[in-house]
């Protein structure tokens, strides 16, 4: 067995590390601008980190009480005369997983912070200079996050196969199955953070949209508004801290599919027999590296070129060196002839063409998004023309757009599974999720950018600089706003096929061939599943609703009850509102958790391996429609508002931001807000942290049902 390769894993997260430290430092040294400016990034540093670590506290007693339950779980194995135990060991890399979850959301928030007044000082000279500052902010997450992933996954991968090294054929099995825990960790740490960063952020955003906006007539964005704060806080603690999270359970989910499924592969090789499973981290570790090579193209030399047209550029140069990476670790790492997995027979050149059609899905996903929620496009024109009649021809008009917008990724999600199965079978899916996810640094560096450039232009606004200050981040922040929605269709399209991955891992851990919609049980799950998303969305959408109207009335209130403050004469309360969103996130975000968490578990105890597969069936078709549908609606609500700040054109006649059709668009956004950022991107969560918890407790559902 060639020995070293396997350290490459882990080698390619300590370089992106550095790289991420190299970066970080280089924000660190940029002009925070003036006394006021730097005075308001630190109120939102500051409530940022009061939430995180409020968060911290519930979710650490979550994770002690969890890493308990699984501790009194799993196997005991007799090695060389001593007893291991791996649910221990299942319980240790939970919490493993659990902290670099959090701390992949917490590397975000805090280079975030530093970020936002550092692009707003760089606006103030060129576009150019602020794009620079933004995009290196979300580089450093970007790569921050990818990095923890690998070096967690491959340096515990060889822990365990050392530590199980006596038990022969079963070591390899064995040191994934522990490797499970790292997965539910990360995962779980992710569904709360994104939850209850999610209901945190849109809180705060329709309380100042709602009173700031439409009854003060104020920008939302102005010092007046109480609710500011809060609202600059939660593009910090949703838009990144949730979302790093987010994307690091995703990328460690998809990668350890691809190794479970690559286990049940036996092939002759020069690895060991590990081939199938250092594909997936080796590939996805080059994708880190041709990601780091990608953010230098990302850089414009005027005001006038397009900010879209470099992120492109970025992203597809790191998608196509990632291929050609790809196609040479295939050649390399996995041996010549046929290789089989469950009766499928196919070759190394197959599980390329598999990892090409992951990457192809991913490209098509990201440009159907782009296209129904850029401004500009015809779907958001559409959301705008209709604004004119009103407030609910607004909505009509973006339900119908977010509708619309999952035909397409739906039918080419459809022909990707088909594509990569017949390249590979179940491993060629696997796979092509792997290769999709391969360039999450660049997806995330280019998704993270957008919340830094919108906490820039509040800062700019708060602090009364010249219009072209705010014109430059606003122009960042636009496209921060579909560069968003193209991120969160890319997480979807990754999870439906992670999904599949695992699905098919737990057939056949949970001892069953096939699932019988022909049987009434099995049918009656089906149909359990298919509600599930919409309960949890139901949910996540109340929360805001319920959090939004407490900061509504604190916001009306200190209007009211503080004299002076329209007139600059005396400064709202603040860190009232930080509080409400603080308070009623940590509150609302338990019961949905909750769902994603016990209900595989009462399904799988009580009716079997069977039923709960029609379950995870059903939640993930549900799953997917419903994150497609609101991250694009939300995303086109935002982004018609967004039309009206430079002006837009209705039946010939020009409108602006305080017109009627701008107040009109200002609901629909208040609307779209849940949907994109609460409870349309938890979809992907919901449905990998549900097929992982049914993954683990598979061994012990064996039988039940039969």
């Amino acid at each position: 067995m060639n020995n070293y390769v396997i350290y490459l894993v882990p080698a390619f997260g300590v370089l992106g590390l550095i790289v991420m430290a190299i970066k970080s430092a280089w924000i660190t040294r940029q002009d925070a601008g003036e006394e006021n400016m730097r005075e308001l990034a630190g109120h939102i540093a500051d409530g940022a980190m009061a939430f995180l670590k409020a968060e911290w506290r519930v979710l650490g007693i979550f994770a002690l009480i969890t890493a308990v339950l699984l501790a009194y779980s799993g196997t005991v194995h007799q090695i060389g005369g001593r007893e291991i135990h791996s649910h221990w060991l299942i319980a240790i890399a939970f919490l493993i997983g659990a902290v670099f979850s959090a701390t992949a959301g917490f590397i975000g928030m805090k280079v975030a912070t530093k970020a936002n007044v550092r692009t707003t000082q760089a606006a103030r000279t060129s576009l150019r200079q602020a794009l620079k500052v933004s995009f290196t902010g979300g580089t450093v997450m970007g790569v921050g996050v990818a990095s923890l992933a690998i070096l967690g996954l491959g340096s515990l991968f060889i822990l365990f196969l050392a530590i199980f090294a006596g038990l022969g054929a079963n070591q390899i099995k064995t040191a994934i199955e522990v490797l499970t825990g790292f997965s539910l960790g990360a995962e779980s740490i992710a569904l709360f953070s994104r939850v209850g960063g999610g209901i945190y952020t849109k809180a705060a955003d329709v309380g100042a949209d709602l009173v700031g906006k439409v009854e003060a007539g104020i920008p939302e964005d102005d010092v007046r508004n109480p609710a500011t704060i809060a609202d600059n806080v939660g593009d910090n603690v949703g838009d990144v801290a949730g979302m790093g999270a987010d994307l690091f359970g995703s990328y460690v989910a998809t990668i350890l599919a691809t190794m479970v499924l690559g286990q049940e592969i036996t092939v002759k090789d020069n690895f060991g027999g590990l081939s199938p499973i250092l594909l997936p981290m080796i590939v996805c570790g080059l994708g880190l590296v041709f990601s780091i090579v990608g953010t230098f193209l990302v850089r414009i030399s005027k005001d006038s070129d397009s900010v879209q047209k470099a992120l492109n550029l970025g992203n597809w140069g790191s998608i196509i060196l990632t291929v050609i990476a790809a196609y040479i670790a295939v050649v390399l790492i996995l041996p010549n002839g046929t290789i089989t997995l469950r009766s499928i027979s196919f070759t190394k050149m197959d599980v390329f063409w598999a990892i090409v059609v992951g990457n192809a899905v991913g490209a098509i996903m990201s440009i159907v998004t782009e296209y129904f929620t850029a401004m500009g496009k015809g779907p958001v024109n559409s959301i705008v023309q209709q604004s004119s009649t009103g407030h609910a021809t607004n909505i009509i008009a973006g339900l119908a757009v977010g509708m619309k917008s999952t035909v397409i990724p739906i039918i080419t999600l459809a022909a990707g599974i088909m594509a990569s199965y017949y390249f590979a079978g179940l491993y060629g899916v696997a796979i092509a999720a792997a290769g999709m996810m391969a360039t999450t640094a660049m997806q995330l560096a280019i998704d993270a950018f957008g919340p830094i450039a919108d906490n820039a232009g509040g800062i700019a606004e708060m602090s009364q600089l010249p219009a072209e200050v705010r014109e430059r981040t606003d122009k960042l922040d636009a496209v921060g706003n579909t560069t968003a929605a193209t991120g969160k269709g890319f997480a979807i399209a990754s999870a439906a096929l992670t999904a599949l991955a695992l699905f098919a891992a737990f057939v056949g851990i949970a001892g069953i061939d096939r699932i019988d919609i022909y049987k009434a049980n099995v049918l009656a799950g089906l149909f359990i599943g298919g509600m599930i998303p919409f309960i949890f969305s139901a949910l996540c959408i109340q929360a805001v609703g319920r959090a939004a109207m407490d900061m509504v009335n604190e916001v009306r209130r200190q209007f009211r009850e503080i004299p002076g403050i329209m007139e600059y004469k005396a400064k709202p309360e603040y860190e009232k509102c930080v509080a409400i969103s603080t308070k009623a996130s940590i509150r609302e975000m338990m019961l949905p958790g909750a769902i994603a968490l016990v209900t595989p578990v009462i399904v799988g105890f009580i009716f079997g391996p069977e039923v709960l597969g029609g379950l995870l069936a059903g939640v993930t078709v549900s799953g997917v429609l419903m994150g497609m549908f609101q991250s694009n609606a939300g995303g086109a609500w935002d982004n018609a508002k967004k039309s009206f700040e430079s002006g837009v054109e209705i039946n010939g006649e020009m409108y602006y931001k305080k017109s009627e059709p701008h107040k009109a668009s200002v609901t629909g956004d208040t609307v779209g807000d849940p949907f994109k950022d609460t409870s349309g991107p938890s979809m992907n969560i919901l449905i990998k942290l549900m097929s992982i918890v049914s993954l683990i407790i598979a061994p012990y559902i064996y039988g039940i049902g039969q």
